[in-house]
């Protein structure tokens, strides 16, 4: 096996063994009983490296436009960072709390389930194309990069700004009415 098609394999079997690994802890594992009072602080720790990763992302589309490469590479390394600072924050906020229920009722429950499916299954999809287009950037092989890219791009933006949108909602109408 050829070495590229070795490293699509990798990307696909990380990719699967993260959200066997998230279905699982978010699901399925034994409740925790007891949590620290920082854990209230994630949500909007959480909410803010989502942010971050989309101005980031937003940085680095309009630099490479210009084609500014190495300061694109470095605003999709913070992406990437500020990705993964969300994702340790959101592992070790849902360890403690487990799931939120949205509590509230009417057009406004309608349009949190929307964009919380919505944001749920593009964050499954959005692993393995960040990784395949890292590896395609990192790896100079443009042509194809790019055409990764714009999927990774719109993807891996809206569930960054749809996460910091869920943030919100449940902040300011997780009531019940």
């Amino acid at each position: 096996m050829n070495s590229a098609k070795s490293i699509y394999f990798t990307i696909i079997g990380i990719s699967t063994a993260f959200l066997v690994f998230v279905t699982w802890f978010l699901y399925f594992r034994p409740a925790v009983t007891i949590a620290p009072t920082w854990i209230d602080l994630l949500p909007i720790l959480n909410a803010f490296f989502n942010t971050l990763t989309s101005g980031f992302l937003i940085a680095g589309f309009l630099v490479v436009k210009k084609q500014k490469i190495e300061l694109h590479k470095k605003m999709m390394l913070a992406a990437t960072g500020s990705s993964v600072l969300f994702l340790v924050g959101y592992i070790a906020y849902h360890y403690f709390h487990g799931d939120t229920k949205f509590l509230a009722s009417g057009p406004i429950r309608s349009i949190y389930f929307f964009i919380l499916i919505s944001h749920i299954a593009l964050s499954a999809v959005q692993v393995p194309l960040i990784l395949t287009t890292l590896y395609l950037g990192f790896t100079e092989k443009t042509l194809q990069h790019k055409k990764v890219a714009r999927f990774t791009f719109p993807v891996w933006l809206y569930v960054s700004m749809t996460g910091v949108l869920i943030f919100i909602l449940l902040k300011w109408f997780n009531t019940v009415s």
